[in-house]
């Protein structure tokens, strides 16, 4: 697609895309204009226009292309970074075609051999935006985001298909490798942080570890699962300009996995909200969330649980930034994050789940 090939190449390429998904007839793709481009922390995102000749009917006018953020090929992140969110897009995403969760995927590709790969997705420009830059969306829009987190969740919940044919269950032994590379990601993230960590915090790592394979259990359990986005903080959604409209589409699919359905809720409000507006909306976020979930038919799963789980979840979430760290990502975003996840598990008493 954006590859230095030759355009009436990349127009080809794009009409059998195009054809394979169903959307394009007679119709030939003969212009590929770029609109604009711009760089994430591990992907280069493009919007591109269409000119077709033909009878294109209602082929899409544009599209956008995620692929491998250039400066990143052949280093370490890079041999992980789309890989889940290519196989989530392949696999997962035409099971969830109806219920619009999702922006619409035309081709989902990664090479095995180079890492690079690419999605060609629906865009979403013209009818739906991200809640905000950088600040905390309003109360209501916070809503809307809970709501499209319970559409997911109670979508996939406690499925038969969950492990079998969608995702993978981590075995025990899968489990402790598992454990012991964040073992070995906290020991390096601790050297090279010095003094910016406490011997408290120190202490907190080193007893989450050692208190893992107890509280390991709730996820060997596999009751009350689902699919989690993972990386589910409030600008990995587009909410529909029509605010009459509930059609909110998550996006960012590279962490997703099976788990605990806070595990979404924890990193979208314990490791990004300051104590002030977390005191302020987290209790009644949590409200609406079990409601709704009752309401699309989850049974057997009270407001206790969700308190449970949730509690667990932001102690669990003290390990993000420490990934972050040593993955490289800017200390602007790990930083910020400890600081927050550290509150929240003050607050909410999550160090008692170590005794």
């Amino acid at each position: 697609m954006m590859e230095p090939i030759p355009e009436a190449t990349q127009a080809e390429r794009l009409t059998s895309t195009l054809r394979r998904a169903g959307v394009l007839g007679e119709g030939h793709v003969n212009n590929v204009t770029v609109e604009s481009s711009r760089d994430t922390i591990l992907s280069r995102i493009v919007r591109v226009s269409l000119n077709y000749s033909g009878a294109a009917g209602d082929a899409p006018r544009s599209l956008i292309y995620k692929t491998s953020h250039p400066d990143r090929v052949g280093d370490a992140l890079c041999a992980i970074a789309g890989r889940q969110e290519v196989a989530f897009y392949d696999q997962i995403a035409p099971m969830m075609a109806a219920a619009n969760l999702v922006p619409r995927c035309f081709q989902a590709h990664r090479d095995a051999e180079t890492n690079v790969w690419h999605l060609l997705l629906e865009d979403l420009t013209e009818t739906h935006a991200i809640p905000t830059r950088w600040l905390p969306p309003s109360r209501k829009q916070c809503g809307a985001i809970v709501r499209a987190h319970v559409r997911l969740h109670a979508s996939w919940w406690d499925s038969p298909h969950l492990g079998v044919s969608v995702g993978t269950w981590l075995a025990a032994e899968a489990m402790d490798q598992q454990m012991q590379r964040v073992a070995d990601d906290f020991q390096r993230f601790a050297d090279s942080a010095g003094d910016l960590l406490s011997r408290e915090r120190r202490r907190l790592y080193e007893q989450l570890l050692k208190s893992a394979p107890r509280l390991l259990q709730r996820y060997h359990s596999h009751q009350n699962f689902t699919i989690t986005q993972g990386d589910a903080h409030v600008w990995n959604i587009f909410l529909p300009k029509d605010h009459q409209s509930d059609d909110a589409r998550l996006f960012d699919w590279d962490a997703w996995r099976l788990e605990v359905a806070s595990r979404d809720l924890a990193y979208m409000i314990a490791m990004h909200w300051y104590p002030d507006r977390r005191k302020e909306m987290e209790s009644s976020l949590l409200d609406e969330y079990h409601d709704t979930l009752v309401a699309h038919g989850v049974q057997g799963y009270d407001r206790r649980a969700l308190e449970a789980d949730y509690r667990l979840s932001v102690l669990w979430r003290i390990t993000t930034p420490v990934w972050q760290a040593v993955h490289n990502i800017p200390a602007v975003i790990w930083w910020n994050n400890l600081e927050r996840i550290m509150l929240a598990v003050d607050d909410l008493d999550c160090r008692s789940l170590l005794n």
